[in-house]
């Protein structure tokens, strides 16, 4: 429980003032209640210094968020909690904009409302000008301290950073809630772009070590030579060039967070000496026969497979089992459904602010592009199409035909195979999405496709035509299946080994992709594939 604090409450509505003084009075918060956004400057202008500012977005004299923003403008906005009876997410964002670390649906339930200001009281005030993104990497890949995020910590559609609320981010944001409290090792893996550092960051503000120092380090960005004086530190004349003593990346994280990105691309040796100190706890600079301990917790990430990395030798196996205590797995963008437009609209605003356009959303057609195309490149990708449509061009609304290269071709669209379920983990969980966006494609298909009943358009990545695929002919109706043939059944385990085999198949050797549509984690395919079969 936070200490007592100072709170401004701005509620036109007598009844629901009452309410919220009855909640928080409980907790010993000394409150002050106002109805208007001008009685609200007032007291904030002539008052003591207040702690968190409770505010209902529909006021008589004003919107609430204009309110917000001008006091943020003005230096003057305490953490703010936002009250709306408008549940959109448009509004959240907007009120998240403007200033709000955390926005509540009215009505709101006591619990509810007293456990979002403990939470928000719990954060740091946060630098506004820190919310544009992660912190900058140097020539050597090392991130200082990473300067608090005004981003607002957690919200219905935002999560320290993140900006989602599908199934797949609320699975992660309950994994990093979790793990973050304990001094345990944690092991991000993900596609290239879909927020690790982010997560790595997430897990740290949300720890006890949120007062500590953040340091990233990007062992792909690190020559081999120099990555042991990085982590580890050297001593001055330890190698030609080592003019002074340099700390080394582990005592700079002292107290706080070591984040190792891309951990895959560390060379064995150092691997022997990460193990070694993640054993011990001592460091011992390059050059010096000290050891020194240090306090640091470790969080890694790698966008390979490990599993597959430790099978082919590149990755050490005890190495990886002392890292992998916790295992978080972001999701890529095109498993995320409408997380998609929501991060979309959210960057067209600040971009469209920072580039000083007007753009004020997405056509319905674009929408859908962003919706169904696959994102390769995740969320990254995605933020660098929003730049380039805010950038070279003007107006209202972004249309299909402003988007870049290959969102604005057709042919990017691998159409969906309709009828048939077996296709699912070739056509991938957009396929019903295309189908409802683009029903021109369920139209019954002409040429050399029509025995496949898919659409006569290319397939991505199959050539012109849509290419050959091998598949069997649908199974024929037999009647009732308890008068088959007995010998027709197989052991389960068969039938497991077969369907697994046939998932990795289909995705062209790709485990990780395969277990996910077998809904099944990797190191399941990997022990069974290793386990010997029963005789």
């Amino acid at each position: 429980m936070t200490s007592p604090a100072r709170i401004l409450i701005v509620e036109p509505a007598p009844s629901l003032s009452l309410a919220y003084v009855t909640a928080l009075k409980r907790d010993g918060h000394d409150l002050t209640i106002v109805d208007t956004a001008a009685a609200a400057r007032r007291g904030l202008a002539s008052g003591g210094p207040i702690d968190l500012l409770l505010i209902n977005l529909q006021l008589s004299d004003g919107g609430g968020i204009d309110l917000l923003r001008e006091l943020t403008m003005n230096g003057m906005a305490p953490r703010a909690i936002a009250l709306t009876a408008q549940g959109s997410v448009q509004a959240a964002v907007e009120a998240m904009r403007a200033g709000a670390a955390d926005v509540l649906l009215l009505p709101v339930g006591t619990d509810r409302l007293r456990g979002a200001v403990t939470a928000v009281l719990a954060q740091p005030v946060a630098s506004r000008e820190a919310a544009a993104g992660a912190p900058g990497k140097g020539a050597k890949g090392r991130a200082a301290k990473a300067p608090a995020m005004a981003e607002p910590a957690i919200t219905e559609y935002s999560f320290y950073g993140f900006i989602g609320a599908s199934p797949p981010m609320k699975a992660a944001y309950r994994l990093i809630e979790a793990a973050a409290p304990s001094k345990a090792t944690v092991f991000i893996t993900g596609e290239s772009g879909t927020g690790k550092e982010v997560c790595a960051e997430a897990i740290h503000r949300r720890s006890p070590r949120s007062d500590g120092p953040f340091i990233a380090i990007n062992c792909a960005a690190i020559p081999k030579d120099l990555m042991e004086s990085e982590i580890f530190g050297h001593v001055k004349g330890a190698f030609t060039g080592a003019s002074t003593d340099h700390a080394g990346a582990t005592l700079q994280a002292d107290g706080g967070t070591l984040f190792l990105d891309e951990i895959g691309e560390m060379d064995l040796s150092l691997q022997a000496k990460l193990l070694r100190f993640l054993q011990t706890g001592m460091v011992k600079k390059v050059g010096s026969e000290k050891l020194e301990p240090v306090d640091v917790r470790i969080v890694c990430a790698t966008n390979r497979d490990p599993y597959a990395e430790v099978q082919a030798g590149r990755f050490r196996e005890d190495l990886f089992y002392r890292l992998q205590v916790i295992s978080i797995e972001l999701p890529p963008l095109r498993e995320r459904g409408d997380d998609i437009l929501l991060i979309a609209r959210y960057f067209l605003e600040k971009y469209g602010k920072e580039e000083r356009k007007a753009f004020k959303g997405f056509s319905i057609e674009a929408e859908r592009i962003l919706q169904t195309y696959a994102w390769p490149g995740n969320v990254r990708q995605l933020l660098n199409v929003v730049r380039n449509v805010v950038v070279l061009n003007d107006g209202d609304e972004i249309k299909p035909f402003m988007l870049p290269p290959p969102l604005n071709k057709p042919t990017m669209i691998v159409p969906p195979i309709l009828q048939d379920p077996r296709w699912a983990a070739v056509a991938g969980p957009l396929a019903s999405q295309i189908g409802q966006s683009f029903p021109s494609l369920a139209a019954p298909p002409t040429g050399p496709m029509a025995g496949l009943g898919i659409p006569g358009v290319p397939i991505a990545g199959l050539g012109a035509g849509g290419g050959s695929l091998p598949v069997p002919s649908p199974p024929q109706s037999t009647g009732d299946v308890w008068q088959e043939d007995e010998r027709r059944i197989r052991p389960l385990w068969q039938v497991e080994e077969e369907a697994i085999d046939e998932a990795i198949r289909l995705c062209h050797g790709n485990i990780t992709r395969a277990a996910a549509l077998l809904e099944i984690n990797p190191c399941t395919i990997y022990r069974r594939r290793q386990k010997k079969r029963p005789g």
